[in-house]
């Protein structure tokens, strides 16, 4: 809703000159909050007229009078458009600061926003990446779609953010974006940088974060057993371009990288280690963390396969990202697999089906998956039944031979 809001003009009469003059006072009224100043100019009040708030006559001092007061109104109503445009609320102390030139500038939550995005977006390549720009990027345009379908405004002033403009703004993803839980959380992470931003350089001082909480819904990460990546490396095609798909999912799926990771190898990533054995050396483009990983026999003989027709300096020949993971799903669906595939999941075949069913250590997983964390590799390695099974096949072998359970009475 617009605020009412009314500029009036008006004697100080009890407070006279010696030459009878009075002097002119502005009063600034925004829904029912009154800010008055002095105009600075004094006028004899037998001239002035109540009704209008100017001066009566078409003398040169009643025309330059009341063209100096037509300039303050002027002034202050533009004051007040901005900050209706600039704000989430307006009222007549900010009026009257802003036209007398008292207003502290505020640093508003788009502007530091576009601004971090700028500067992120330099080091794209470099030490950022370009996926986590985009997540930036996406967020920015929500908040700012938000502060206007809610405010009313283009953008709002730092220090008026409070925790109600959180909860509303996780209402606003869930209901007119339908954004799930984990997506809202995901969301929640850039503006909860731009609070750190602002508090670390002192344009704010409360956190709106402060009380609030939300965690990701716990998900379940799909991968593909021994028995279904078999399915996919008997299969026979007529168009090579599917056959090129399904080699880089395989390869991924026994290397671990992720798409954008084996997209980037090069000749100059693949090295002979102490060990005798072919190892891929690179750095996660999505956090800089180095991974080294050994050569399984499959991988090697796809990199046989296509050597020499990748082009500009590339290992694989990689199609682009949305060719990929289009054609492993029509792939599946050609195999028969009744299963969803997306080529993320090659990455956690690799950590369950390759590496943990086959009694690696997830501390290994985890640092040829380029993980700070072993909570991280947690979410992609699982047990399988089969891992089970087999560790208890051991557990049952080792049991037999200690004595004091053979030959128990029970």
């Amino acid at each position: 809703m617009r605020s009412t809001f009314k500029v009036l003009f008006y004697l100080k009469r009890n407070a006279p000159k010696k030459d009878g003059s009075v002097p002119v006072m502005c009063r600034i009224t925004v829904d029912g909050t009154i800010a008055q100043f002095s105009c600075k100019l004094d006028v004899d009040p037998k001239l002035w007229d109540t009704t209008t708030g100017r001066l009566s006559g078409r003398t040169t001092v009643a025309t330059e009078t009341n063209r100096f007061l037509d300039k303050i109104r002027v002034g202050v109503n533009k004051h007040y458009q901005e900050i209706c445009d600039r704000d989430n609320y307006v009222t007549a102390e900010k009026v009257k600061n802003a036209y007398l030139g008292l207003e502290m500038r505020h640093e508003t939550l788009l502007k530091v926003y576009a601004q971090h995005n700028a500067d992120y977006e330099k080091q794209v390549g470099k030490m950022k990446s370009e996926r986590s720009l985009w997540k930036y990027q996406v967020v920015y345009k929500h908040l700012s779609e938000f502060i206007r379908y809610r405010y009313r405004v283009s953008d709002i002033a730092l220090k008026e953010l409070t925790p109600a403009f959180i909860t509303d703004f996780e209402l606003f993803l869930r209901t007119e974006k339908n954004h799930c839980t984990t997506t809202i959380w995901g969301y929640m992470m850039p503006l909860k940088r731009m609070i750190f931003i602002a508090q670390h350089n002192g344009w704010l001082t409360r956190n709106p974060f402060a009380d609030y909480s939300i965690s990701p819904e716990p998900a379940k990460r799909g991968f593909l057993n021994k028995d279904e990546l078999r399915v996919l490396m008997d299969m026979t095609f007529r168009k090579k371009s599917y056959e090129v798909i399904r080699d880089l999912f395989i390869f991924c799926a026994f290397t671990g990288l992720t798409f954008v990771d084996m997209y980037n190898l090069t000749p100059a990533n693949l090295m002979a280690s102490f060990d005798g054995h072919l190892w891929v050396v690179s750095k996660r483009q999505k956090t800089g963390i180095e991974s080294n990983i050994r050569l399984l026999d499959i991988p090697k003989r796809i990199i046989e396969k296509y050597e020499g027709m990748a082009t500009d300096g590339k290992l694989l020949p990689s199609p682009c990202y949305c060719n990929c993971k289009n054609g492993i799903k029509v792939i599946a669906k050609m195999s028969g697999l009744n299963k969803r595939i997306t080529w993320h999941m090659s990455r956690h075949s690799y950590a369950t089906t390759i590496c943990l069913s086959n009694g690696v250590p997830i501390e290994t997983v985890s640092k040829m998956l380029g993980h700070t964390s072993i909570r991280t590799t947690q979410i992609y390695a699982k047990i399988t039944n089969e891992k089970i099974s087999s560790d208890m096949d051991a557990l049952s072998q080792k049991l037999a031979s200690l004595e004091q359970f053979v030959n128990n009475p029970i």
